[in-house]
């Protein structure tokens, strides 16, 4: 059963799903394609509510960036190819750790002023 519910400004979708003996559950067609799933999904635990997410691949991520900056700091080769393969590998956790960092500090309940972030420097 399907049901839209009102939180506070934005509406959610639910389905109450079943839990396999396997422990497996199978994503609803809408919600799948609505939120861009493929074949991998991340959970996590929020207020002791599990939270399925879908997981984008980053191959390529900043590869062509990559690529040319260790051409431009003179790798080439079977060197080239090795280090970008260690540099592309450190892509994903850095921007998970950037996004971690992020969703901490929107949490916090300290608030800097918009003007004290925002203050032009002379």
């Amino acid at each position: 059963m399907q049901t839209s519910v009102t939180n506070g400004t934005s509406a959610m979708n639910y389905k109450s799903i079943k839990i396999s003996e396997k422990r497996q559950i199978t994503i609803p067609k809408s919600i799948y394609t609505e939120l861009g799933f493929s074949d991998r999904a991340q959970c996590t635990i929020k207020d002791g509510a599990l939270v399925i997410t879908p997981v984008h691949s980053s191959d390529g991520e900043f590869a062509s960036e990559i690529l040319a900056d260790l051409i431009h700091a003179g790798y080439e080769g079977e060197e080239l190819l090795r280090k970008f393969k260690e540099m592309q590998g450190k892509v994903r956790p850095a921007v998970n750790k950037m996004l971690k960092e992020a969703h901490m500090l929107a949490e916090s309940t300290e608030k800097d002023d918009f003007n004290e972030i925002f203050e032009q420097e002379d």
